[in-house]
């Protein structure tokens, strides 16, 4: 399926945490977020933002040292970041197509991209800024992906669910789904996907 083709996403009956944004799902028609800026130039979604501040401090509290990189995104900067990985992906030596379709496995396609419902963050180690797999090793990884389902968010892109999600392990990217749908994804192993559809 090539990047940004699928149906529109509608906000669930259950409540707006759970809008399903992914390459199948894109944004809603005239999708709007009211945002709250974070102290660093970020911004998320402002019915999130308690509970990212108490997940962010008590990790603080934890002797650790969490940086969010990346939050909320507009439409021109989710293409920009697109149409930059498949310009690096094209001067590999990739088809134009094969580039589209490769860049949506790391990079979202605009209007399909978490980041720009306001609801998703990218959180690194400040020892490690750096967003690959060993991330997942950092002590700042261990206690968000241990705890974050605590405050609300959930590792959206686990390393044995990019079968079901399309996007590959990202153990930075975080998304809020409110506290009891994030309990119940946390105790049933599940993605955001296999939950929604469960519903």
């Amino acid at each position: 399926m090539s990047a940004g083709s699928g149906t529109k996403a509608s906000v669930p009956q259950d409540g707006w945490q759970l809008l399903l944004v992914n390459p199948k799902n894109s944004l809603p028609e005239g999708f709007s977020v009211t945002l709250k800026p974070l102290k660093d130039g970020n911004a998320v979604d402002e019915r999130c933002y308690d509970d990212l501040q108490n997940m962010m401090e008590d990790c603080r509290a934890a002797g650790l040292q969490p940086l969010i990189c990346s939050s909320y995104r507009t439409q021109a900067k989710q293409q920009q970041l697109f149409d930059s990985q498949v310009g690096k992906l094209t001067s590999q030596g990739y088809s134009s197509k094969a580039a589209t379709d490769l860049a949506a496995q790391s990079v979202a396609a605009p209007g399909t991209s978490e980041h720009q419902t306001g609801l998703a963050v990218d959180i690194v180690d400040a020892h490690y800024p750096v967003l690959d797999t060993a991330q997942a090793d950092t002590a700042t990884q261990q206690w968000l992906i241990n705890n974050s389902w605590k405050y609300g968010f959930i590792l959206r892109y686990p390393a044995d669910k990019t079968h079901i999600t399309g996007i590959q392990y990202e153990p930075w990217h975080y998304r809020y789904v409110g506290r009891a749908a994030a309990k119940e994804i946390h105790e049933q192993g599940l993605c955001l996907e296999e939950y929604v559809a469960s519903k």
